[in-house]
């Protein structure tokens, strides 16, 4: 598979392989199995608060490799003296409206102006739950770097973001933050802010690679047979990153679910999995704990060693770690 150069048609990104995103056609099935529906896709229980302690990071990891989980997609990574910022979202709320759409489970552990200082945001593509223009807005007058990939930074520079601080980058580039090399890898999703500009801009994951430590950003896909071929020419992988939730029948190729995670996290050659993606947001029907549940009985089945962090609570990756923090609000 070429991991180099996404393919176009027209104006419009093409997937690496045939991909179904689950458009029109489904939004009569999508529908009904919404109305029909009784897992708890909406927590009972209150989650948290989860609260992140800033004077942490005035201490560097102890191995040069820390992650702070903030909730979906959004994480606070340390990786051989740099800090990166993945899809930053804050807002209550992931939708074109403050009033209406999937609202938060539970609020972020850690205020944007806390933050410590940040060397790159990386923003993996236009949805909602992965580029939020409310925080985004909050870099606007900050000297920090973005990596998105082609056609994203249009949105940054219309709320704020300097141009000279934006690199766009089309699957296979590479940008050096620091001694950290960053590089944009396939992915199989679509994109799109609204209902007719779908797939005008393009998605990607993400290998970093810094002098001690090698990691997988996924961000959104399915699953496909690039992860091998993402594995081979980049791995293997400390930590993989990879999300196992939002999936549902009427939509199996641009989410993975846990099952399918697990086995990208095998294809990548990857040493300890983090899933993300889960736990945040209402984005499917199935129970908002089912994705790591699952996740956890998979790992043992395929001997996969996992890292499963409390929201907020930030933690060396250096050995399996699981909190099973999400036990305590089971309905």
């Amino acid at each position: 598979m070429n991991l180099v150069g996404a393919s176009k048609k027209g104006k419009k990104f093409l997937n690496p392989i045939p991909t179904h995103e689950a458009g029109f056609d489904k939004m009569i099935p999508i529908l009904r199995e919404y109305i029909n529906n009784k897992a708890e896709s909406i927590p009972k229980k209150q989650l948290g608060p989860f609260k992140t302690d800033p004077a942490i990071f005035q201490t560097p990891p102890e191995n040069g490799l820390r992650v702070t989980w903030l909730g979906h997609s959004s994480l606070l990574i340390e990786i051989d003296g740099i800090r990166i910022l993945t899809d930053p979202v804050w807002s209550e709320r992931v939708s074109f409206s403050s009033c209406i759409g999937p609202k938060r489970f539970f609020a972020p552990p850690l205020a944007l102006e806390d933050l410590p200082p940040l060397d790159v945001v990386i923003v993996s593509h236009d949805h909602y739950d992965h580029l939020d223009s409310k925080t985004i807005k909050f870099f606007a007058d900050k000297a920090i770097p973005f990596i998105s990939p082609l056609g994203v930074c249009r949105y940054l520079e219309q709320w704020g973001i300097l141009k000279n601080y934006t690199h766009e980058v089309d699957w296979g580039d590479s940008v050096m933050i620091g001694n950290c090399n960053i590089t944009a890898t396939p992915a199989r999703h679509f994109s799109g802010r609204g209902i007719v500009n779908r797939n005008e801009t393009l998605w990607a994951s993400f290998v970093i690679k810094g002098p001690k430590h090698n990691i997988f950003f996924g961000a959104d896909s399915g699953w496909f047979p690039g992860f091998a071929d993402i594995g081979e020419a980049f791995g293997p992988f400390d930590l993989t990153i990879l999300e196992i939730g939002a999936y549902g029948v009427n939509w199996p190729d641009i989410h993975m679910g846990p099952d399918n995670a697990s086995n990208a996290h095998i294809a990548l050659k990857g040493n300890i999995m983090m899933p993300v993606h889960w736990g945040t947001f209402n984005l499917s029907t199935h129970a908002w704990f089912e994705p790591v549940e699952k996740l956890v009985q998979f790992g043992k089945e395929k001997n996969i060693k996992l890292f499963l962090p409390e929201p907020g609570q930030p933690v060396d990756v250096k050995a399996p770690y699981n909190s099973e923090w999400w036990k305590r609000y089971m309905g």
